[in-house]
């Protein structure tokens, strides 16, 4: 197990390098930079840029160097925990995301114990219960969730919410906890609006995972081996937690390396139909502005954190089925 672990943490160092290069030169490639948005902005705005402001702001953010000096300028800084500064909102980017990063945090870890949590048991049950009303009923549920769009369900729920309340659930808090120091009361309204970015940001992994879950403990629970033991007589949870659900559970387990992206992905639509003070909006704005400083962290945060997340989905797989570690 522990070469099994050190072989991962080992591919993830080349696996970052690559994809650090690759969101430079992304960033790079619309025409122009964040100088010329400036300048643009600037003359919108009936105001004329002086050639010593602009010879400034290149010396200040490396603008005129090549592509490949700004990139070793940004990733040897970016690696000793200095991101640079926005050039949009002339601040820090660390401090920037600092403030943004628990939000988008909170909201796609709690999203994520909501689908997992929700998926299986419904996925099992919908198994072992085939053709069933529940079995249709869940599985109605998951196309429909996968065919509603996130920013279209928000919208809805916030539409229901209001006509059953009177209220507006955007935001984080409601405006008299916004400032206010943490108590329960404060933690009490959280957990309020929580749980409708939840929802949105939950449904359409939980439907597909649903799915997923269902397909496999099928397949499992037709084999000789399940039919055998049900012959002996063994209790009907034993014979389903035993082997069956164990080995169904593996392509659930796998999807951790790629659903962790999508909640962020869909935590983008959520926060800016919500108001939700994201880091999802703050890297919209960034690409809009080639803001590439703030842009480029924004990238290497969530691809770091995507990684991690194979990694721990490749953990759990080694955990709940030893023969896959030993195989590599």
């Amino acid at each position: 197990m522990a070469r099994f672990l050190v072989r991962r943490v080992l591919l993830m160092i080349p696996t970052l390098i690559a994809i650090s290069m690759l969101s430079f030169a992304i960033i790079q490639l619309p025409p122009g930079d964040y100088l010329s948005f400036y300048i643009s902005n600037m003359e919108a705005q009936g105001e004329l840029v002086q050639d010593a402001e602009i010879e400034a702001i290149k010396a200040r953010y490396g603008l005129g160097q090549p592509i490949a000096v700004q990139y070793v300028r940004w990733i040897t800084r970016f690696v000793r925990g200095d991101m640079g500064r926005s050039m949009q909102w002339n601040q820090s980017v660390r401090a920037l995301i600092a403030t943004r990063l628990p939000a988008s945090l909170t909201i796609s870890l709690v999203s994520f114990l909501f689908v997992y949590l929700v998926a299986v048991p419904i996925g099992t049950y919908s198994a072992t219960h085939q053709y069933s009303i529940g079995d249709y009923i869940a599985t109605t549920i998951g196309f429909i969730g996968l065919a509603i769009p996130n920013f279209f369900l928000a919208l809805m729920l916030l539409y229901w919410y209001f006509r059953a309340t009177g209220r507006v659930a955007v935001g984080f808090f409601s405006p008299e906890f916004q400032n206010a120091p943490w108590s329960f009361a404060r933690l009490g309204n959280l957990l309020s609006h929580l749980w409708l970015p939840v929802i949105v940001i939950g449904t359409a992994g939980t439907a597909g995972l649903i799915r997923v879950m269902r397909a496999n403990l099928l397949d499992e629970l037709q084999k000789p081996y399940v039919m055998v033991a049900k012959s002996k007589g063994l209790p009907r949870l034993k014979v389903l937690f035993k082997y069956p659900f164990r080995i169904a559970i593996n392509p659930v387990v796998s999807t951790i390396g790629w659903i962790l992206p999508t909640l962020f992905g869909g935590e983008l639509l959520a926060s800016l139909v919500l108001n939700i003070p994201t880091i999802s909006p703050l890297f919209v704005g960034a690409l809009l502005s080639q803001d590439m400083f703030l842009a480029g962290s924004i990238v290497m945060i969530l691809s770091s954190l995507t990684v991690l997340g194979t990694l721990l989905s490749d953990v759990l797989l080694a955990w709940v089925d030893p023969r896959i570690s030993e195989a590599i």
